[in-house]
């Protein structure tokens, strides 16, 4: 059957859109008004435009998916029925065709968990587990919004940590464009007025000159020499100890080091207690929080703790001998154990780290743009000193001439 675009207008006056498989146009405007979509368009899609298909579905989408699952599910609507609706509403054509089949194999008698299982890099560990917890309750909508929650938090994180990285990577490329312009264009240009002169050159432009002569070279070993380094850590990071080690070194990066322990530290809070609240086993909690840290550091921390607890330990006696959790983390969990509420104070705790995460960005920010633009200022303000030193002494030749 054909696909057809289709935009349209909610009852809440939002502008919606999306693809529908169906055999005509007035069957996807029938189908629109039962979901109370006025249709504004609806037209074929293109056979070009649906062979373009990235088999990837990223965290924003899979939250929004979430969210309207647990929505459509609170309404009442079967699993089944829910599952069709939302495979409508997908742009993602990799993810539509991933909730088609998922329908598919829940009408066909598996659980929803075993469905979404065979879809991991879509659905995590995490996610499959708490599915499973909700629906041997029978609370799969009060999970789904808890679930929901959860990925929208950590899509918030990712993308305040994103925004710390774009300013920093953008005035580094300015000044490597602007550098190089100078180098390849610029310089040369002055170079051969400062030799028809005749004079003898400052050491500074000298030195410039020559950096210039040479800039295609060193230029190149700098590219050469940082694709070897990707190269050789994606390679180093094939192995577990390879893994360890530079999330080791992540983490003891100057101000970026803080950054990401504590978005880790924020992650496993969140994680353990989402999964603590929906009914899943401590153990289990504890292996899938550490698998969700994003750090091999803090997941073989996580392991051990996971161990201790096994052998009837409390949690907090040996996140503190880790040596990888603040004091206050312990402690927080400490007196949840003790109080019975360890899902609420890990709450806080990633509450906590999530403003924590708010206030390092805002600093590193304040930091990183004023050092940014001196050593612009520098690179940039050095080059044009070392040109223009020379020019006085032909002004003079010129002048004398």
């Amino acid at each position: 059957m054909p696909f057809f675009e289709w935009k349209g207008r909610a009852i809440s006056g939002e502008i919606r859109s999306g693809v529908l498989e169906a055999p005509n146009a007035q069957i996807v405007e029938v189908f629109l008004r039962r979901l109370n979509i006025i249709p504004i368009k609806i037209q074929p899609k293109s056979e070009r435009t649906l062979s373009l298909k990235l088999k990837r579905v990223s965290d924003k989408e899979l939250a929004l998916f979430t969210r309207q699952f647990a929505t459509v599910l609170e309404a009442g609507l079967p699993i089944v029925r829910s599952l069709e609706t939302l495979a409508i509403q997908q742009k993602n054509i990799y993810f539509k065709e991933a909730i088609s089949d998922i329908r598919k194999r829940v009408e066909g008698g598996s659980s929803l968990n075993e469905a979404i299982a065979v879809y991991p890099k879509i659905f995590n560990n995490l996610y499959v587990q708490m599915v499973r917890s909700g629906e041997t309750s029978g609370n799969l909508d009060v999970v789904l919004k808890r679930l929901a929650l959860y990925l929208e938090k950590i899509v918030a994180l990712k993308s305040k940590i994103k925004h710390a990285m774009i300013y920093p990577s953008v005035i580094v490329f300015v000044t490597v464009v602007v550098v190089s312009v100078l180098m390849l264009f610029v310089i040369p240009k002055f170079a051969e007025l400062f030799r028809e002169a005749g004079q003898t050159l400052p050491l500074p432009t000298q030195i410039l000159l020559s950096f210039s002569y040479n800039f295609k070279y060193i230029f190149g070993f700098f590219v050469l020499s940082l694709l070897g380094l990707i190269v050789f850590i994606k390679y180093y990071r094939r192995s577990e100890r390879g893994i360890y080690q530079t999330d080791k070194i992540l983490l003891h990066l100057p101000l970026l080091g803080t950054l990401f322990h504590k978005a880790a530290l924020s992650r496993i809070a969140r994680t353990l207690a989402n999964l603590i609240g929906a009914g899943v086993p401590l153990l289990q909690a504890l292996l899938i929080a550490g698998e969700t840290s994003g750090n091999k550091v803090l997941e073989k921390a996580m392991e051990e703790i996971r161990i201790n607890v096994s052998a009837g330990h409390t949690i907090a006696d040996p996140m503190f001998y880790t040596g990888v959790f603040p004091y206050m983390v312990v402690e927080m969990v400490r007196i949840g154990e003790m109080a019975g509420n360890l899902e609420e104070m890990l709450t806080k705790v990633a509450d906590f780290y999530e403003e924590e995460v708010d206030r390092a960005v805002h600093t590193l920010s304040t930091l990183i743009e004023p050092i940014l633009l001196i050593v612009l200022g520098v690179v940039i303000g050095g080059i044009l000193v070392a040109l223009y030193l020379p020019i006085f002494q032909l002004g003079g030749v010129i002048g004398g001439g």
